[in-house]
């Protein structure tokens, strides 16, 4: 039976990949995309496309309506819910099984990665599947559910709020640390379906390639970093992704 075919990568690239002894990956909204998720900042549906998300998630915009937010993410999460993991989830936690070491770092909320099958990794940007008091900061497990009302903290009584970070508000200082811990260290950094225009996580192929790792792209369009890449590979990670992986054999 002939073996199935796939793209034709550079040998650098496919040797680099192979004898890495550390990989790390950035992923952003392009591969959930690929699992039915609209980008953040993709268009709002239903009930909800009046409403521009980055007006939503901000601190602000809870303190002024709780309710309202609350159910936006409520609405979100099902959506995440109902979604499952693609080609290009399952190639990031089989390279994490072949790699000496390995990190995957990601700005999507969604646990598609977890559920995948991946389990050393860092959430830039918190989980939706999360909750934790608004006051406290402390991950809440269960909670009251009152018709018209916001769940609130069996603690202190503040109102929850999804564990995810807003704008107006740092990144968890830990996942930060980690994650630019990696950058330095890793020989390969893989960034997949992401716009590179966020900061910090933006800045992290630049200190990757400083500290002398290659840098890889997977993504169907250029983007601000498609210049500076090593290598560039222009296409859904749902094929390029499972095509690499295939081709270290």
């Amino acid at each position: 039976m002939a073996r199935p075919s796939f793209p034709a990568f550079d040998a650098e690239l496919i040797a680099a990949v192979r004898n890495a002894r550390f990989i790390a990956a950035l992923t952003g909204a392009g591969i959930s995309a690929e699992s039915g998720l609209a980008t953040f900042r993709g268009a709002q549906t239903g009930l909800w496309a009046r409403f521009d998300p980055r007006e939503l998630a901000t601190p602000s915009a809870f303190a002024r309506n709780p309710k309202l937010v609350w159910d936006w993410y409520a609405w979100r999460r099902e959506h995440v819910v109902a979604a499952q993991p693609n080609a290009g989830h399952f190639a990031l936690a089989e390279l994490e099984r072949r790699a000496p070491d390995f990190l995957l770092i990601t700005q999507n909320v969604d646990g598609l990665h977890q559920r995948a099958g991946s389990r050393k990794l860092v959430e830039l940007h918190g989980n939706i599947a999360r909750v934790k008091c608004s006051r406290e900061g402390t991950i809440v497990e269960r909670w009251e559910t009152l018709p018209g009302e916001v769940p609130r903290c069996g603690q202190c009584g503040a109102p929850l709020r999804p564990d995810v970070v807003w704008f107006e508000e740092m990144l968890p200082e830990d996942a930060l640390v980690a994650a630019e811990g990696a950058a330095r260290r890793c020989d390969v950094l893989l960034v997949v379906g992401t716009s590179a225009e966020v900061y910090p996580a933006a800045a992290l192929p630049a200190l990757a390639q400083r500290s002398g790792a290659r840098v890889v792209e997977i993504n169907p369009t250029a983007t601000a970093l498609s210049a500076a890449a090593d290598h560039v590979l222009r296409g859904a990670s749902g094929a390029m992704l499972p095509a690499l992986v295939a081709a270290l054999d």
